[in-house]
């Protein structure tokens, strides 16, 4: 599988992003072009994302293995950052294939079954009842998604995955897998291994993601994890405070 991967700066330091669900390696420009002096920075969309190809089923695992072959050809082991599913695939990465992550950066998710995934419920459910077929424009897809997702950076946010070649709109993300899978996004599988390397664990101080009874798999996971809290920031940490969190990668990447 070929992953659609965009590339930003021209630092020594090499970092790869993982975005969220329903996210694009887009999201992370603002941050890439942060660091852009003291890193080359490399925007995943992830399997089932963006333009990277889709899967006929939904594991983890699976989600992490075609970033780890993609990483595998960079030669040398890289930094490498993700936010929410990205970080949980960006987990189990350095899990099982620890040789190809210098240091990771795990931000607002922990490797633990998180039942605020089940709040994307609602959202899919909202996003299969357009009618792309009929669909006249992207202001009525916005419209018709109003009432059931109030928040116009949300409605914005799921609709950057909505596109439109000749006639025809379509949904860029694998919706229907990915619908169907909110309860494997949201889940844990154990995993006997560990990961030596260091770790920055990024907790967005608004967010109820991470639940303080995470630290003990955490420390069981990742020895080496130093918890890190943005208070201003909700879920989406780099959205909500960028300067502070560019401050905080390009603390991560110049640490010895």
């Amino acid at each position: 599988m070929r992953l659609s991967v965009q590339r930003i700066g021209t630092g020594p330091r090499r970092v790869v992003f993982l975005h969220g669900l329903f996210g694009q390696g887009k999201n992370w420009t603002s941050i890439a072009q942060g660091i852009g002096d003291i890193a080359t920075s490399y925007l995943v969309d992830l399997p089932n994302h963006g333009s990277s190809p889709w899967t006929e089923t939904f594991s983890l695992d699976n989600q992490a293995a075609p970033v780890a072959d993609w990483i595998a050809e960079l030669a040398d082991p890289c930094a490498l950052i993700g936010h929410s599913l990205g970080g949980k695939v960006a987990m189990r990465l350095a899990l099982h294939q620890p040789e190809l992550v210098a240091k990771l950066m795990v931000v607002d998710i922990s490797p633990a079954r998180n039942e605020a995934a089940s709040t994307f419920a609602h959202l899919v459910t909202a996003m299969r009842g357009i009618d792309l077929e009929h669909l006249p424009s992207r202001t009525q897809a916005e419209r018709e998604l109003a009432d059931a997702i109030p928040s116009l950076g949300v409605r914005r946010f799921l609709l950057q995955n909505l596109r439109h070649k000749g006639d025809a709109w379509f949904w860029a993300a694998n919706l229907d897998l990915l619908g169907d899978s909110l309860h494997e996004i949201g889940g844990w599988p154990r995993i006997e291994a560990h990961y030596d390397g260091p770790v920055y664990w990024v907790v967005g101080g608004r967010s109820d993601y991470v639940r303080p009874e995470h630290l003990t798999i955490m420390r069981q996971l990742f020895p080496r994890v130093l918890q890190v809290s943005l208070k201003r920031a909700g879920h989406w940490v780099h959205a909500d405070d960028p300067e502070g969190f560019i401050t905080l990668v390009r603390h991560f990447l110049t640490e010895a």
